[in-house]
């Protein structure tokens, strides 16, 4: 990962301007969230180089609306990555926000429950990354209660789609990385009240192997880059078989370089627009349309 050049940082400052305060919500009542036993944390990453949340114990949902001459009655969940041990909260989630909320939906930034960490949890996952043994281990534990917030994010959105002035039928979900297998567990596991009406999984870290593409599945957009440093980019590919196998609308964008994490960061390569690419076909579901 990259700092951002000024540029980008004049541009998130222009997109700014058109999006209204955001608000947080809290996903579980009080009594229902897991019991704080350590502080949430956010700090700059100089391992990563971007801004992190790390020790999330109770998940939230901070919203970005778009102003009302733009607004379109759509909405999307962003699922930030991280490796379930923290969250690259502004390039895969503040930023991807402030960017479709400027064309007119409103998007919620979930905060998904991670693994417990110390000091500095982008340290810790370069050294438990190569221990794939107690790595599996971790994941065994955190990745379902990260897949059960992202299942209520979207239950909850629709539930309260009223409120936010959207469509219960245009609220879809989006992650990166392990938010990208996040958005692809969604897709395969949601129930009727929790349906995504598109998932977006960008370089995801893994998808269910244990059950069959849903018979009333989702669109889906998908994009990685080849020389993904975490080996990850053919998941990306065996996801859009499995979907196009099923006979499902997919879009798989495989660029041949970009690393893993690109996200909203500016390389100076393709993967910076991917972005577009993804309004483009949001733009082709009649998403970004009114």
């Amino acid at each position: 990962m990259k700092i951002r050049p000024i540029s980008l940082i004049l541009f998130a400052i222009s997109l700014a301007a058109t999006v209204y305060a955001q608000d947080v919500i809290h996903l579980y009542p009080a009594d229902a969230a897991t019991p704080p036993s350590y502080p949430e944390k956010e700090y700059y990453s100089n391992v990563w180089h971007t801004e992190v949340v790390t020790n999330v114990t109770q998940p939230t949902l901070t919203v970005f609306r778009p102003s009302p001459d733009v607004k379109n009655g759509s909405a999307i969940v962003i699922c930030p990555g991280g490796g379930f041990m923290a969250l690259s909260i502004s390039s895969e989630g503040t930023d991807v926000a402030r960017y479709l909320a400027a064309r007119g939906m409103t998007a919620f930034v979930l905060k998904y429950r991670l693994a417990h960490t110390g000091e500095d949890a982008t340290a810790e996952f370069g050294t438990l990354y190569q221990d794939k043994a107690k790595f599996g281990e971790m994941m065994k534990t955190v990745v379902p209660q990260s897949v059960a917030d992202g299942l209520a994010a979207v239950t909850y959105v629709r539930q309260h789609a009223s409120d936010y002035g959207i469509a219960t039928d245009r609220v879809g979900i989006i992650g990166f990385s392990a938010g990208g297998t996040v958005a692809a567990e969604v897709a395969f596991r949601y129930r009727p009240e929790g349906r995504p009406a598109f998932a977006a999984p960008i370089y995801s870290g893994g998808l269910p192997a244990d059950i069959p593409v849903p018979t009333d599945a989702p669109p889906m957009f998908i994009a990685a880059a080849t020389d993904d440093n975490l080996g990850l980019a053919p998941r990306s590919i065996d996801l859009y078989q499995r979907w196009t196998a099923a006979h499902k609308s997919a879009e798989l964008h495989m660029y041949v370089k970009g690393g893993h994490g690109f996200g909203m960061h500016i390389q100076h390569i393709p993967t910076d627009n991917w972005i577009d690419r993804f309004a483009e076909w949001l733009t082709t579901e009649g998403f970004l349309t009114k």
